[in-house]
């Protein structure tokens, strides 16, 4: 999280694209990790943790719960469980924008027998968080808001005992509201069954999310997309060692590389094994004209060989349900490509970090796009003639995926120069993002 907006970086023209990266850990799956060895029986060690503002964040929130955590450098930490019960009762925890922290540890915390404060940056007071406490609170939780109704920051006050066997939750806003709620679900020692109300955004999220709560002990009974169960003995218990996959959603921009800048691009630490939806996104770059191959734990772009004499793009219409963040990647490879490309069931971006659709829309134009943008889509035609328009300054409005994004509009041949303002933004998810871009950059 940056505080205050560091100075504009500027990035020249780059033909090529070639090269191998290795990737930062997924943040989803090391804040999710986190959170799951701190509720545990026994001590985990977690590998290949991403090093960043959102994980830090985490970690010094469960430090000040009381939870014993000793790290090993940057990427690994020790972590002793303190099965399912906060040492420390009563706390005032600061979550800065990570919403991958404040709305699981809003539902821990709920079943908890203490008073805690949650806060973040103006920002994460903007994002919804109403349908979360609303189920928290019909379970028997006690969760008020201190600023506006619906929004943090929130006071939590100790659990009432559970209300129900069966609970609600919309999930049409975020995913992050089931996730939240099935993390935190074993804590009651009772049976408790989540229904879904409205589609379900973001599946693959809550995938991540029951993946792991197996690895961690806990086997979640599903039926389709609108009912999980959680059975009444289900707990916790380290798998001793739990290493993180690297981050699919950081992937995108060096495969999008690769396809815009010739290639060969490859990244490695996730692959066709991966448990992250975000993988899909090769399958969307390759719909788009690119080369794709893939292994167990890597992934390679090449230019497209579609259309001959040029390694022109195409463009497409998808839905994005299963690829939310990597989508916005493709926001910004439609400019290199022929004709429009048109990105449906994105109306979690309006509650991200910015509000994704208009600043993205925003952003394109800047650059000699024409488009459109729905509640939920966004279409971008590139300018006439594929000519970008050349010197535009990119606001990232303190959104890291803005600023990787808009990265891709120096690269390749029709690459043009752009600034970036406040590049350290990217301090979120991905803190040396721009080195290890320059890198595969000749």
């Amino acid at each position: 999280m940056t505080l205050f907006a560091s100075p504009p970086l500027i990035l020249s023209p780059r033909r090529i694209a070639s090269g191998t990266v290795a990737l930062p850990g997924s943040k989803s799956i090391s804040n999710r990790t986190l959170l799951l060895a701190a509720l545990s029986e026994g001590e985990t060690e977690v590998k290949n943790l991403l090093a960043s503002d959102d994980t830090a964040v985490m970690l010094a929130a469960l430090k000040k719960l009381g939870i014993a955590i000793t790290q090993n450098g940057a990427n690994t930490a020790r972590i002793v469980g303190c099965g399912g019960l906060f040492p420390v009762q009563s706390a005032e925890l600061f979550l800065g924008n990570a919403g991958t922290a404040f709305r699981p540890l809003t539902a821990a915390l709920a079943l908890q027998a203490g008073s805690y404060t949650l806060a973040g940056v103006p920002r994460m007071h903007e994002r919804p968080i109403g349908d979360l406490a609303d189920a928290l609170n019909a379970l028997g939780a006690d969760i008020t808001y201190t600023g506006n109704a619906g929004y943090p920051p929130l006071s939590i006050h100790a659990f009432g005992g559970q209300a129900s066997s069966t609970v609600s939750v919309r999930g049409d806003v975020s995913s992050q509201f089931l996730t939240a709620m099935l993390l935190a679900a074993p804590l009651l020692k009772k049976s408790l069954t989540i229904e879904v109300v409205g589609e379900l955004i973001s599946k693959p999220y809550v995938d991540i999310t029951l993946n792991l709560m197996a690895r961690f002990g806990v086997d979640v009974k599903r039926d389709g997309w609108q009912r999980f169960t959680i059975a009444a003995d289900a707990s916790y218990m380290s798998p001793t060692v739990i290493h993180v996959e690297g981050d699919a959603s950081s992937a995108s921009y060096f495969l999008a590389a690769g396809a815009i800048g010739g290639g060969p691009v490859r990244v490695t630490g996730v692959g066709r094994t991966s448990i992250q939806g975000d993988t899909k996104f090769a399958a969307a770059i390759e719909a788009m004209g690119a080369t794709v191959t893939m292994g167990d734990d890597w992934m390679e772009t090449r230019a497209s060989t579609r259309l001959k004499g040029t390694n022109r793009l195409q463009g497409i219409t998808l839905d994005c349900n299963h690829i939310p963040d990597a989508a916005m990647t493709l926001a910004v490879v439609a400019l290199f490509a022929e004709g429009t490309t048109t990105l449906t069931n994105i109306a979690s971006w309006r509650v991200k970090e910015t509000d994704r659709i208009a600043a993205m829309a925003i952003e394109l134009r800047k650059l000699g796009a024409t488009v459109e943008e729905g509640a939920d889509f966004i279409r971008v035609r590139p300018p006439a003639s594929n000519v970008l328009t050349q010197g535009a300054t990119i606001d990232t409005y303190d959104d890291h995926r803005m600023a990787m994004c808009f990265s891709l509009a120096s690269v390749g041949a029709q690459g043009v120069p752009v600034t970036i303002n406040d590049p350290a933004c990217v301090g979120k998810t991905f803190p040396d993002y721009f080195e290890i871009l320059a890198k595969i950059l000749p």
